[in-house]
């Protein structure tokens, strides 16, 4: 029978079987987080579409070709987040979270909507982790967040990421730079794609992140920002270096990365591998301290960072790395007949209060398959109710590894007999296991 419906194009769906991928990268990015001093903020799935005009950049791909933007009848337009750090800046200024104290450090796990060619570890709803601090200006700020990030990435266990570390200046320094640009681009101007003929005369710095391979070749040899940097974006940059330094963290200066919206300011980084293709970013971010003044707040520093978890997943399996597993059936309750039923009822909910995984049949199957279903999820024990076993009060606890069966009470200290023939269990395989030492 064909399917009446399948998932849109750039779209995944998460089966049970893989979930458990999800959970660890989910429970490592916010524990980790939280060690550095985040904390959780939720913000709306969509929001007023002027926020990511103002915020991304009128200019930029996001804006012009990947927004999926929607209205409703009597509603202005409003649009599928892209990336984060726009919601979060503005539920933090609306919600009063900037009068609390500087530095305020947000930490998310969110999904974001972008119209874009689907490639490896880029679909068109994915999901971030990201981390954002606002309040202070200091290069020991950046050096913090690029730690942050770098701390994410070690303890999922990734190798061979290299951080690459740039500053594109502040507004002063940037204009200066993009003048530069204009002047060398300006006689290849016939020469390079319909997008970038636009972005020469609007932001020629989006000319360094065209993928076209022959804009590429001409931007070969274009001045780079660092050689128009301000001395006060000297000064900060060379801090954020010191620091990284001080700290133990490698990182390779990379000229080229002016990150894709225009929210960024002085340092920009990212996290890159080589074993996922062209699209190798794993975690990208740096500052934005126009932003919160553009959004209607006071001159605020900020800087944060994003991680795409499809991408993080990817480089994560290709590694081979560790992940969490599921957690699997403590007990299963195979039953003969009504009363074993209504018993295993009974005794499954008193387990469960206690905290115990347990199952018993729901389909009505037969003794063999239900001990065949039972080795099938895994179940580390299983207890056989009957007639026999409901009128002596006792019924026979199978460890499902080694076979080997206890006698267990199913009156009212059930629950105590289980979880002490589980730690018996546990302290018995490891007795079998180092018994010759």
């Amino acid at each position: 029978m064909a399917l009446l419906a399948k998932k849109p194009k750039g779209t995944a769906d998460v089966v049970p079987s893989k979930s458990y991928m999800w959970h660890t990268v989910e429970k490592l990015t916010a524990e980790t987080a939280q060690q550095y001093g985040f904390k959780e903020i939720r913000i709306p799935t969509f929001e007023d579409t002027g926020l990511f005009v103002r915020s991304v950049g009128e200019t930029t791909d996001v804006v012009q070709k990947e927004m999926y933007t929607v209205s409703a009848a009597g509603d202005s337009q409003f649009t599928l987040r892209p990336e984060g750090t726009a919601g979060v800046m503005r539920a933090m200024l609306e919600n009063g979270v900037m009068n609390e104290g500087f530095p305020q450090k947000v930490y998310y796990i969110l999904s974001c909507f972008r119209h874009e060619n689907v490639q490896a570890g880029r679909l068109r709803e994915f999901h971030q982790f990201g981390c954002e601090m606002v309040g202070s200006a200091s290069p020991r700020a950046d050096a913090e967040v690029i730690s942050l990030a770098k701390s994410v990435l070690d303890r999922v266990g990734l190798q061979n990421i290299v951080l690459n570390l740039n500053s594109i200046g502040c507004p002063e320094c940037r204009e200066k730079y993009r003048q530069a640009l204009r002047e060398y681009f300006e006689p290849h101007r016939d020469e390079l794609c319909r997008t970038c003929q636009e972005r020469l005369d609007k932001n020629p710095m989006r000319l360094l992140d065209c993928k076209s391979a022959e804009d590429q070749a001409i931007a070969k040899d274009a001045p780079v920002i660092l050689d128009y940097l301000c001395d006060d974006c000297k000064k900060h940059f060379d801090g954020v270096k010191e620091y990284l330094g001080i700290m133990g963290i490698d990182y390779v200066v990379n000229p080229k990365i002016v990150r894709g919206l225009d929210y960024y300011t002085r340092t920009v980084f990212e996290f890159i591998t080589t074993e996922i293709g062209a699209q190798g970013t794993v975690c990208a971010g740096g500052r934005y301290d126009g932003l919160i003044e553009e959004l209607g707040g006071a001159k605020t520093p900020a800087l944060g960072f994003g991680m795409g978890l499809e991408r993080l997943l990817l480089v994560m399996q290709k590694q081979n790395c560790d992940f969490m597993q599921d957690k699997t059936c403590d007990l299963y309750f195979a039953t003969m007949g009504e009363a074993s039923v209504n018993k295993a009822l009974c005794l499954t909910r008193a387990a469960r209060d206690e905290g115990f995984f347990v199952e018993y049949d729901l389909v009505e199957r037969g003794l063999k398959p239900q001990m065949k279903y039972a080795d099938k999820i895994g179940a580390k024990f299983v207890i056989v109710l009957g007639d026999n076993e409901i009128e002596s009060g006792k019924a026979k606890l199978k460890n499902m590894a080694t076979g080997e069966q206890t006698d267990i009470s199913i009156g009212d200290d059930f629950v105590p007999q289980f979880s002490q023939a589980m730690v018996n269990s546990m302290f018995s395989g490891l007795e079998s296991e180092f018994g010759g030492l």
